[in-house]
């Protein structure tokens, strides 16, 4: 008796895992679109920011610098 309660318990409709299947896809969709929107607002301030003046004078103060090696650049 105890193992056809829990048979008929554990029984789920294909229209109860069609709506589960449904939500769990629409949370998963709504995750890469976020994460699709952040990465190309990240990659336009990333552009912003190599066209400003500081990026330009931190490349040009490392070029100058030696390298600081003992050795030299062996």
């Amino acid at each position: 008796m105890l193992i056809q309660l829990l048979s008929k318990a554990l029984i789920v409709t294909t229209t109860q895992l069609t709506i589960i299947l449904i939500s769990v896809a629409t949370v998963f969709f709504v995750l890469i679109t976020i994460a699709i929107i952040k990465m190309y607002r990240l990659k336009a301030e990333n552009k912003k920011l190599m066209q400003t003046n500081a990026f330009k004078d931190y490349e040009n103060s490392t070029e100058e610098t030696p390298s600081g090696h003992l050795y030299g650049d062996n």
